[in-house]
């Protein structure tokens, strides 16, 4: 069967050839493509001890975080006994950073070792099997645990008008006011309840991270453009006649080259890259 290259992925930490072809099997039977992180040694050098939880920048996690934040995945599944992957390390990382915290985690390991086990769902695991269970009932545990955006749901919503607070917010995005467009897109996002409120969300973080370049602060606005890539992928070309394939250029563009100039030279951004966002 093959897979297309736009299905959703779920992302593995499996280094065991013969059971990676097993899982994959069962992804492409789903409609899911696999992405493998068999090592830690393949994401960069070994962290430092001075790294914090939440979003890392630099080291092993900074490229796991900016990996998942490219793929936007499913699912994450560990195998427990990949003594490769520092699970442990991981987990916490990824359910404390609001990059990731949403995407589930599905974990395996050995029926023997319980304590093993218990330790993954204490660090947030959303599930943790015996390699015995998830192995009878593969196909079932994946579809199960893997979240994928309600495409139909959110296109529905799109058709939707745009309401006057976002039209406020977007006007004071466009006029450069990234702090103040804030408050009007987050109270659209708060009295919509539907799955267009993500446009929102997209945006307004969009705002903080420029508002964050602004005041040199490279971090922030690095984290910021980590975490809004899983509000601003699932939605279509247009939504609510705003142009969102034209922000989503913007977005990559702004952090391509907010990584090239670093946290040094972030006063020598070039905000001809920063668009006015168009709308209808």
């Amino acid at each position: 069967m093959t897979v297309n290259p736009n299905s959703p992925i779920i992302v593995g930490f499996v280094a065991d050839l013969m059971f990676t072809t097993r899982i994959e099997n069962a992804a492409r039977h789903l409609g899911y493509r696999m992405q493998w992180i068999e090592s830690a040694a393949e994401l960069a050098p070994a962290p430092t001890s001075s790294e914090k939880p939440g979003e890392s920048l630099t080291g092993q996690a900074g490229e796991l975080f900016r990996r998942l934040s490219d793929w936007q995945p499913a699912l994450l599944l560990f195998d427990l006994g990949n003594a490769a992957v520092p699970w442990q390390a991981w987990l916490p990382r990824l359910k404390s950073s609001p990059a990731t915290r949403r995407i589930p985690i599905l974990c395996y390991g050995s029926h023997v070792n319980v304590g093993m086990m218990a330790e993954a769902k204490r660090l947030g695991a959303d599930a943790v099997l015996a390699r015995s269970r998830f192995t009878s009932d593969m196909l079932n545990l994946l579809q199960k645990y893997a979240r994928t955006p309600d495409q139909a749901a959110i296109a529905a919503a799109c058709q939707e008008p745009l309401p006057e607070l976002a039209r406020r917010g977007l006007d004071l995005f466009n006029q450069g006011e990234y702090y103040q467009c804030h408050d009007d897109l987050e109270e659209a996002w708060r009295q919509d309840e539907g799955d267009g409120r993500i446009l929102y969300q997209g945006i307004l973080q969009l705002g903080i991270a420029l508002y964050q370049i602004q005041r040199g602060n490279y971090r922030g606005a690095v984290k910021m453009l980590l975490r809004l890539r899983q509000w601003l992928d699932p939605l279509p070309a247009a939504c609510r006649g705003v142009d969102v394939a034209g922000v989503r250029e913007m977005v990559t563009a702004v952090h391509d080259a907010v990584q090239t100039l670093g946290p040094d030279q972030l006063d020598q951004f070039d905000w001809g890259l920063v668009q006015p966002i168009h709308y209808g």
